[in-house]
C-alpha cells in the first residue's frame, strides 16, 4: 500500500481528532474516504475541510453517522459504503474510533465501564467483521486499528484509575497481533497494524463527558460532577470545601489541556500512522512519549505500576500526573 490514490478508506471516528486527520491526509493524496461518527455536524467540517485541500479531481468523501458499538449500525454503515461508493470493495479500514471514561469499577457506573469498553474495543471487533468481505475482495487490503499506549502499559498516573479504557486498548492490541497470522493463512492480501499513541492533542476528554454523561463543554450534571470529585478525592486532594462550580472549571480546563498542550498535534500522528502503513509495520508507536514508555515497559515491566517509576517517566516526557 505504498499509494493511497484511487483507494478506498473506511474512518471510525473521523469526526474529530486523528480521524479527522485520517481523512484530511488521505484525500490530500486522491484516496475516496467514507467516515462515520456519531456528530453530522463534525463530520461535515471533517468533510468540507478535507475537499478543500484534496487535489483535483476531487476523491469522494462520505460522511455516515453511527455507533460503532451498534452491529445493527455499522452494518447499515457498511452497505451504505458500498452502495454511495458502488464497489464492493475496500482497501484501507482505520478503526480509530474511541472515547475514555469508567475508569474505576468503584466509581464509575458499570453503564460507563461497559460504553467505553464496547466503543473502543467492540467497534474494532464490529467493524472489522462487517467490512471483512469488501477486504477480502480488494487486490491489497489493510487493516489499521488504534490501540495506545495504555494497550500496553495501563497507567495514566498511580493515583489515577483507568480499567475500562486500558483493558479495551490491550484487547485491540492482542486481536491485532492475531490478525496477522489469522490473515497470513486467509488472506495474505491483507496486511494489518496496531497504533499506539502517546499523549495526542485531541477532543477526546470532551468528546468522551459528552459521550458518557450528555455533558456540553461548559456544563456538568450531578452525577458528572459527584464522580469527579470522588475521583480526586481518591487521588489524595481535600475535596470537602471545594464548590460544584470549581470542579466544572477543573473538568474543563483539563480537556483544554489536553488538546492544547500536548507534545503531538493529530495531524502529526495522522502522519506518523499513515506512513506506517506505507511501510507496513505491524506496530506503529506514534510520539516520543509512546517510545519511551515502550522502551522502559519493556526494560523494566515489574517496576511499571509503581510511583518512582511513573514520576521519572512523566518528568523525562513532560507528563503531568493524571495529563
Amino acid at each position: 500500500m505504498q499509494d493511497f490514490k484511487g483507494k478506498l478508506a473506511v474512518v471510525t471516528g473521523g469526526g474529530t481528532g486523528m480521524g479527522r486527520e485520517l481523512v484530511r491526509q488521505l484525500a490530500a493524496e486522491g484516496c475516496s474516504v467514507a467516515m462515520c461518527d456519531i456528530s453530522a455536524e463534525a463530520m461535515a467540517e471533517t468533510r468540507r475541510l478535507s475537499l478543500d485541500g484534496a487535489p483535483s479531481p476531487a476523491p469522494r468523501v462520505t460522511t455516515h453517522v453511527a455507533d460503532v458499538s451498534d452491529e445493527a449500525q455499522v452494518l447499515r454503515f457498511r452497505d451504505a459504503v458500498a452502495k454511495e461508493h458502488a464497489t464492493d470493495k475496500l482497501h484501507l479500514l482505520f478503526n480509530n474510533a474511541g472515547i475514555g471514561g469508567g475508569g474505576s469499577l468503584f466509581a464509575n457506573s458499570r453503564e460507563q465501564w461497559e460504553r467505553t469498553f464496547s466503543i473502543c474495543w467492540g467497534g474494532v471487533y464490529l467493524s472489522t467483521r462487517a467490512f471483512l468481505p469488501m477486504l477480502v475482495k480488494a487486490d491489497a487490503a489493510h487493516i489499521v486499528n488504534t490501540s495506545s499506549i495504555n494497550g500496553f502499559w495501563a497507567s495514566v498516573g498511580p493515583t489515577v484509575p483507568h480499567t475500562a479504557y486500558s483493558a479495551a486498548k490491550f484487547a485491540v492490541k492482542g486481536f491485532t497481533e492475531a490478525l496477522i497470522t489469522d490473515l497470513r493463512v486467509n488472506a495474505p492480501h491483507i496486511k494489518c497494524s496496531v497504533v499506539m499513541p502517546g499523549h495526542i492533542g485531541t477532543s477526546i476528554v470532551a468528546n468522551s463527558r459528552k459521550v458518557q454523561f450528555g455533558s456540553s463543554p461548559d456544563a456538568m450534571g450531578p452525577e458528572e460532577i459527584a464522580q469527579l470529585r470522588a475521583r480526586l478525592s481518591a487521588a489524595g486532594r481535600d475535596m470537602s470545601q471545594v464548590p460544584d462550580a470549581a470542579i466544572q472549571a477543573f473538568a474543563v480546563e483539563r480537556a483544554r489541556k489536553f488538546l492544547e498542550e500536548a507534545p503531538m498535534t493529530a495531524a502529526a500522528a495522522a502522519e506518523v500512522i499513515l506512513a506506517g502503513v506505507k511501510a507496513e509495520r505491524w506496530r506503529i508507536l506514534v510520539g516520543d512519549d509512546a517510545h519511551e514508555i515502550d522502551r522502559r515497559v519493556r526494560q523494566s515491566p515489574e517496576q511499571a505500576y509503581e510511583e518512582d517509576f511513573f514520576a521519572d517517566f512523566a518528568n523525562t516526557v513532560g507528563w503531568k500526573v493524571g495529563r
